[in-house]
């Protein structure tokens, strides 16, 4: 199974990417070719100089983030990390992916001394100065680590951060199934299908043509942190789905999307580097890959819930009106509230945690 795509001009990143094309034989899996778009050092998606985040597209940003949208989201967020440092008894707060710095500037002004050490885990070395200077106030309190250390005790918090972790294609046709890989053709590049092994952890249901991802990557990026979180607790937002609605038979185009000047698009292969790409994330894998690992679920709920469960609303009635026109959009469910869910996992003893008090969905996953 062949698709055309459209002519490319010739960058860096798509030289390297050529060249490992020419090393693996002509084909790439996609989820090697999206961690080259996103990741080449100097060149990737978020290893480059653009904006990425921002409220508007006039500033030059590409998406907007909860933390970007209003200080609320980090401020109610800090209610539940600040209950999670006081039940594993620690003080130090992680976060992967940070950003713009927003959100760890929300909590460090909202946790204070509960908070000793800050560190970032961040692959970015331009986002980093970006952090820097938005952290400035901070700057005694926050460290910068390009991987995860072997022992760590704390907090982690990771917002939209599994969504960007590299996925493998998986598409059905004819009954069969294959992996999308990408080939060069032409000027452009192009998909292409072979046969594979590989199955959705859930068996999809129908005959019909199904185009679908897995996520090794996020899995094994939750295995790790759990055998290197010696004590504590870990928070992850995103959009995302149980298992159950990930595959179900309906959704049967994937969830691979592109996000530039804050217009979403399908095509991963085009504009190469200039652009984030995204899928949406398997709770049910990343829950079980941190049980099989030894984490303990504390939920798994609407962002919605969480927030709401955190005391979103009584920061909302102290706030002007413009701020909670804009925190509305994190609880409305026809905008954040629903498509994006949180888990939580103790890194030993559980506890009843807040922001799962009400709505729990642990049961879906």
């Amino acid at each position: 199974m062949n698709q055309e795509h459209s002519a490319e001009r010739a960058t860096p990143l798509t030289r390297i990417i050529d060249a490992t094309l020419q090393r693996a034989g002509g084909w790439l899996p996609f989820d090697r070719f999206m961690a080259l778009a996103l990741y080449a050092p100097g060149l990737g998606y978020y290893a480059n100089a653009s904006r990425k985040f921002g409220q508007m597209p006039a500033s030059g940003s590409d998406f907007v983030t909860a933390p970007e949208l209003t200080p609320l989201f980090g401020r109610a967020l800090a209610v539940q990390v600040a209950e999670a440092l006081a039940k594993t008894g620690t003080d130090e707060l992680w976060e992967f992916g940070a950003g713009s710095g927003a959100l760890a500037l929300q909590l460090l002004d909202a946790l204070g001394d509960r908070v000793e050490r800050y560190r970032i885990v961040d692959l970015s070395g331009t986002l980093r100065e970006r952090q820097q200077q938005a952290l400035a106030r901070h700057a005694g309190k926050v460290e910068w680590l390009a991987e995860l250390p072997e022992t760590m005790r704390g907090v982690v918090v990771g917002n939209e951060v599994l969504d960007a972790m590299p996925v493998q294609l998986l598409a059905r046709g004819g009954g069969a199934w294959f992996e999308r890989g990408v080939v060069r053709r032409g000027e452009g590049f192009a998909w292409e299908d072979r046969p594979t092994e590989l199955r959705p952890p859930v068996e999809v249901e129908g005959a019909h043509d199904y185009l679908t991802e897995i996520h090794p990557q996020a899995k094994a990026f939750i295995a790790t942190l759990a055998d290197r979180l010696k004590e504590g607790a870990a928070f992850f937002i995103d959009y995302g789905f149980p298992e159950a609605e990930y595959y179900h038979p309906q959704r049967h185009m994937g969830t691979v999307m592109c996000h530039r000047g804050h217009q979403a698009d399908g095509d991963p292969l085009a504009e190469v580097g200039e652009k984030d790409i995204t899928a949406h994330v398997d709770f049910t894998g990343v829950a079980l890959a941190g049980q099989e690992a030894g984490l303990e679920v504390l939920g798994y709920t609407s962002q919605a819930r969480f927030l709401l469960n955190a005391g979103i609303l009584p920061m909302m009635e102290q706030a002007s009106l413009a701020e909670r026109t804009l925190a509305a959009r994190l609880i409305h469910e026809h905008e954040m509230g629903e498509l994006f869910k949180v888990i939580g996992f103790a890194a030993g003893e559980p506890w009843d945690a807040l922001g799962f008090a009400e709505g729990d969905r642990s049961h879906t996953l």
